[in-house]
């Protein structure tokens, strides 16, 4: 506590009411992350802890105009949310690993990099809402871009903060709670490991395959009940995300991809299998693991197959 305590008073005696710390943004680091400067903001309360007792709110903004970016943290941190602000998506990406983070502020022109790749690297890795903002890409296209590719909303600069303020706090109460934030098992199979709380996928090299948001939800789904048919209807709920809009074919299509990523030879696949007139089934033995010391166990679904409606017995 007296550690935060010093931060908070830095940041009250601070002259622009600004405090760049880097370790303490991402404790372990041991110096500045990257080589730069992050700016993390509290000022209203010590420790990120509101009066109620609770943490604070914390916004991730990524913004490489300086003037933005304090206009914000000024902003947000004086309406009691703690706000970090890098200026790249490398620092972003850095944050994002090493800190909670309640919701992105995101500028879709960040420097030369292109908002729509950040947008849709951030939404294979990390269920966070996004709220992108542009002063250049005002097309109703980069608009539908955005919200298409994983975007909870899009805001034209300039824009008043009030309203502003609005958004985010609109976008943290639709969040959706996602039962994998908190899980901390991982699967393993046919040399394939998937750790539901860092939401990777590692080949048996040690690469990372990445996976959308319905790609993932759809391999865990499959996980969770190896070598019992799954209909349609519980595949399409299972991989539905962030209550986008989505089709009985698009279940055929998120398959079709996972089996790409998965399989030697996607048209003859040996793990997600077709059950003619039912659905699909994952058939291999899957391990899960309880944290990253536990013990690894077999599925309590092993060795079974029938056709799914709702959850099995154990």
């Amino acid at each position: 506590m007296r550690r935060w305590q010093n931060i908070y008073d830095q940041l009250r005696l601070s002259p622009n009411r600004e405090l760049w710390v880097a370790s303490q943004a991402c404790p372990g680091t041991g110096d500045f992350i990257g080589n730069d400067r992050i700016q993390t903001s509290s000022l209203e309360l010590p420790a990120y802890i509101s009066l109620k007792g609770t943490p604070l709110k914390h916004v991730l903004v990524a913004d490489d105009d300086v003037a933005m970016r304090h206009l914000i943290v000024e902003y947000l941190t004086s309406h009691a949310f703690k706000v970090t602000a890098v200026s790249d998506s490398g620092q972003l990406k850095r944050v994002l690993a090493c800190e909670p983070v309640d919701l992105v502020v995101l500028d879709f022109n960040l420097g030369r990099e292109d908002g729509t790749d950040i947008v849709r690297n951030l939404t294979m890795k990390w269920d966070i809402p996004i709220i992108a903002i542009s002063g250049d890409r005002l097309e109703e296209a980069d608009r539908v871009v955005a919200l298409e590719l994983g975007a909870t909303d899009f805001v034209s600069k300039p824009f008043g903060m009030r309203e502003f303020l609005a958004r985010i706090r609109v976008a943290l109460r639709r969040r959706p709670i996602s039962p994998q934030a908190k899980d901390r098992r991982s699967f393993h199979f046919s040399g394939w490991t998937l750790n539901l709380r860092q939401r990777q996928l590692i080949s048996e090299e040690s690469d990372e395959v990445k996976l959308t948001a319905g790609e993932f939800n759809l391999l865990v789904a499959f996980l969770e009940r190896p070598r019992d048919v799954l209909t349609r209807e519980q595949l399409l709920l299972a991989s539905r995300v962030r209550g986008e809009e989505v089709y009985d074919r698009s279940v055929d299509v998120l398959i079709l991809r996972v089996r790409r990523k998965l399989e030697a030879d996607p048209a003859n696949p040996r793990l997600i299998k077709t059950a003619r007139g039912a659905g699909y089934f994952f058939d291999a033995d899957v391990g899960i693991q309880h944290g990253d010391n536990g013990r690894l166990a077999n599925s309590p679904y092993d060795n079974r197959m029938r056709v799914g409606h709702g959850p099995s017995p154990v």
